[in-house]
């Protein structure tokens, strides 16, 4: 069986559905395939800082594999490459990595296996350039994380998203409103855009194509001269309009990364309400929703694929790598490579000439 090695995992940055299944398959297939030592550190980072961990054995993940969250529960402001610490009463930024290192020494820690998104993953990919045994797995809703073609917890917002617009389809037709869903997604617009492809939406703005809203008032008037009083927008937080910028909602000066997207939807309704007075305008922010409850079928099998092969990476000593999906394969890629790159929606690509060709606009 070769030599028998102590894992670490740890889930970092926003919660995301499948953290579970991914947890649930790197502990099952390290234990009953290698016979592995597993641990997980609690609250990301923040537990490697404080040395805080539990034991992860077959019975801590019955049980777990389609819940939404992370049994090791998770923190996206704790960079302890530039980590927030009071000294003399003044709080400053310092690297702390070395505490880290050390806590992963002290408990015999062979690899760490870290679970996130861009953020999480620049620092495992710090801590693999320190001498840390390393293996990445991608994770994030917003689906934005280069060479990989799919994150898990994606398809699970899609799906939400998708389900709020057939809600909001039937009101806004009752009613003869324009209805406006903003979606997560930050500065790509893969939810918007897969979503509202889904649900039949009218409208689809995104972060990479700046909006004119007076083509988004000619689409709503085509569709009243076609006897449909009714339309359906879906704009992501990050989309702009040509001549604005993005709305940010707030500030949160202790997280590495600060800026909060939030209120476009109402600014898009507002706008709107405007040019159209004589349509109803109601907007609805998704939120946090997207991210919650269970784990999609497609996510749990696409979490489970992960993380087995992470697992094999690790037997196979194949570190400082991020596992990947191409194609229907899964395969691994340098976190060298991934780190800093975003992966936006192409906007000639062919779901984007899909939605086009059934008549959505995305306001250009």
């Amino acid at each position: 069986m070769g030599e028998r090695k102590k894992v670490a995992i740890l889930t970092g940055g926003g919660d995301c559905p499948g953290l579970n299944a991914v947890i649930s398959s790197v502990v099952k297939t390290a234990i009953l395939k290698y016979k592995y030592e597993v641990i997980g550190y609690k609250f990301g980072y923040k537990g490697l800082y404080l040395n805080d961990y539990v034991k992860l054995d077959l019975n801590s993940v019955s049980g777990i594999l389609h819940k939404g969250g992370t049994i090791l529960y998770s923190s996206n402001k704790d960079n302890l490459f530039n980590y927030s610490a009071e000294e003399n009463g003044v709080m400053i930024k310092k690297d702390v990595s070395n505490v880290a290192v050390h806590n992963l020494q002290k408990e015999g820690v062979d690899v760490l296996v870290v679970v996130g998104g861009d953020g999480t993953l620049t620092s495992a990919r710090d801590f693999y350039r320190k001498g840390i045994n390393v293996i990445g797995i991608p994770k994030t809703i917003d689906n934005d994380l280069a060479l990989t073609d799919y994150t898990f917890g994606f398809q699970t917002s899609v799906n939400v998203v998708a389900e709020a617009l057939g809600r909001l389809h039937t009101t806004g037709e009752s009613h003869h409103r324009v209805m406006v869903l903003e979606v997560m997604g930050r500065n790509a617009g893969w939810i918007a855009l897969y979503g509202g492809l889904a649900a039949s939406a009218d409208v689809i703005l995104i972060p990479e194509i700046p909006y004119d809203i007076t083509k988004v008032v000619e689409k709503v008037k085509e569709r009243d001269r076609n006897n449909k009083s009714f339309t359906i927008i879906v704009v992501a937080e990050g989309a702009k309009p040509i001549d604005g910028q993005i709305v940010v909602s707030k500030i949160i000066e202790d997280s590495e990364d600060p800026i909060r997207l939030g209120g476009i939807g109402q600014k898009l309704a507002m706008d709107l309400e405007r040019l159209i007075p004589h349509h109803e305008i109601r907007s609805t922010n998704l939120g946090h929703i997207q991210r919650g409850g269970d784990t999609s079928p497609y996510d749990r099998i696409l979490s489970i694929r992960y993380g087995t092969q992470a697992v094999e990476l690790i037997k196979e000593e194949k570190y400082g790598n991020m596992v990947c999906l191409r194609g229907n394969e899964i395969g691994y890629v340098s976190l060298e490579d991934v780190i800093g790159k975003i992966k936006n929606v192409n906007v000639n690509g062919s779901v984007m000439n899909a939605a086009r060709s059934v008549g959505i606009s995305f306001g250009d």
